[in-house]
Parts: structure tokens; sequence; C-alpha cells
């Protein structure tokens, strides 16, 4: 007989599969939902969101599992070849691989590919391990491989659905800012100011101000509502020429038919230096210049 489930995974899984028996077929029998699974028939889940995994966060986890076990299951579904497919738990899953266990309790549901990717990423977002991008790109995710509309991604995560557009605003962020984001050298209070700045100069150099000067969010939002007013500067390399006196030395190459060198300094001072090749050609360019 199966087992009704008697405790819930999060109002997000729930919603994904409704409240049936927690069984699985296993040839002509049918096996209890819950129960220990060896962990070496468990595989890695195509669908998790996140990607990087705190080491000493997992060790003490580890810690925990060999003093008390684990205490909430894992979930799983069962795979043709015998093997488990991890739906969700997966730092239980490799803490209690660091912790030794040959072992450990899974609910074992049935679900879908579909299902599977949704249950995943919700129950990684409703667990808020997640970073910010890594909750971005679930939710882009969910969006586009399971055809939800943002009305229905809000049910299923429980989050309102302005806080969902917010974190669809950041995929529209230049890449050097998502990965400052990502590895937590800007906070999402950063990101969201730095969305109104579209000139990609003038943004990266508020972004490169916010790491070096480790400003805050109402700085950062200063920054930006200057930038908005002002037009920017375009950003000139060390030594490299202000555009009139470039488009200057330009013309006076063109008028003198000679080679023209304007030098300056950062302080605006410099050297013009107009070449001649005889005292003929110097004739030339003076004749020029005094008739200009």
């Amino acid at each position: 007989m199966a087992i009704k489930k008697s405790g819930g995974l999060g109002r997000g899984l729930g919603s994904i599969l409704p409240d049936i028996d927690l069984e699985v077929a296993q040839g002509n029998t049918v096996a209890a939902a819950i129960s220990s699974v060896p962990l070496d028939k468990i595989v890695a889940n195509p669908f998790q969101p996140r990607k990087e995994f705190d080491n000493e966060a997992l060790e003490e986890l580890a810690q925990s599992i060999r003093q008390q076990g684990v205490i909430t299951p894992i979930t799983v579904r069962r795979m043709p070849d015998g093997t488990y497919q991890l739906i969700a738990g997966e730092r239980r899953f490799r803490a209690s691989q660091l912790a030794g266990l040959t072992e450990i309790p899974a609910y074992v549901r049935v679900a879908t590919d579909t299902q599977m990717m949704e249950m995943a990423l919700v129950e990684n977002i409703q667990r808020e391990n997640l970073n910010a991008m890594e909750v971005a790109l679930a939710y882009k995710a969910l969006i586009e491989e399971c055809r939800l509309t943002h009305d229905q991604l809000s049910e299923r995560v429980g989050k309102n659905r302005s806080t969902i557009t917010n974190y669809l605003r950041l995929l529209n962020l230049p890449a050097e800012t998502q990965l400052a984001l990502s590895t937590d050298k800007i906070s999402m209070a950063h990101a969201r100011a730095l969305i109104n700045v579209e000139d990609i100069d003038r943004h990266l150099e508020i972004l490169h101000a916010i790491i070096d000067r480790h400003l805050s969010v109402h700085q950062t939002e200063q920054m930006v509502k200057t930038a908005k007013k002002a037009p920017v500067a375009p950003v000139r390399r060390r030594g490299e020429l202000p555009s009139a006196h470039a488009a200057a030395q330009s013309r006076l190459k063109d008028y003198l038919q000679s080679v023209v060198e304007i030098k300056r300094s950062q302080r605006g001072k410099g050297t013009l230096t107009i070449s001649f090749n005889s005292d003929s050609d110097f004739e030339r360019i003076l004749a020029l210049l005094e008739k200009k």
C-alpha cells in the first residue's frame, strides 16, 4: 500500500505535483515513496540551477549529518536503468557523501522532465540559497522551458510579480556587471541602480567605483543620477589626444600636405610639430601658414 504524503515539501513543490500517493512503479510492484536510497545509485540533476557550492558550508552540514543524520529527505525520481535522479536536496546529498554515508532518506517521485525541472528550480529558489544571477536565470528557465506566464511563476514561487520582474531585468546587465553580482562584489541593490545607466562606458565606470571605493547603494544612486543629467565625456586612453586636438591635427596635415604631430599633457600643455623636407618645403609651409 502506498504511503500518503504526511509532510509538505513546500508550497511550490506541492503546486507542481498535486497531493498524490508518494509511490513509484518498480516492475510490477509498488514501493513506498519514502525510503533509503543508496548514494551510489543517485545521479546529478541536469536542471540544477545552483552552479557553486560553498565547501566550508558543505563540511559543516556533513558534520551535522554525522551527529544527527539527514533530517529532511532529499527528493529523487527513479530512472528506467535503476538509478535515481536527484530532484531536490543536492547540498544534503553532497554533504552525506562527505559524511561517509552509504544511504540517504529520499522521497521517490513520479515526474516528467518538465516537472522535474520546475521542482528543482522552485525548491532552490524557495530555500534562498542562490545568488541573484542564479535566481534570475532560474526564473528565465521556468518561464521559457515550462512555458509559464509571470503570474503563474509568481504563484509557483510565492513571490510578487514585481520581484520577479526585478530579477529578470538583471539579465539585461553587461556581462561584467553580471559577473560582479554573481561573485558578490556588488549587491542586487547596486545592480538595480546600475540598470538605469545605458551608456556602457559610464556604466562600467560606476561599477568599478562601487568595487574599488566600496560605495554604498545610496552613493551609487547619486552617481547614477549625476550620470543621467550630465553628458558623459568619452573615456581616453593614456596619451590619446582629445577629439578636438585630433581633428585639428588631421586638418593641418591635409592643409599643409606635411607630417603634423600634436602632443598634449593631461594638464593641457603640449607641442605642435610640423615637419619639412627641404628649405623650399619650409618656405612653402611658411607661406601657407602666413596666408592662413
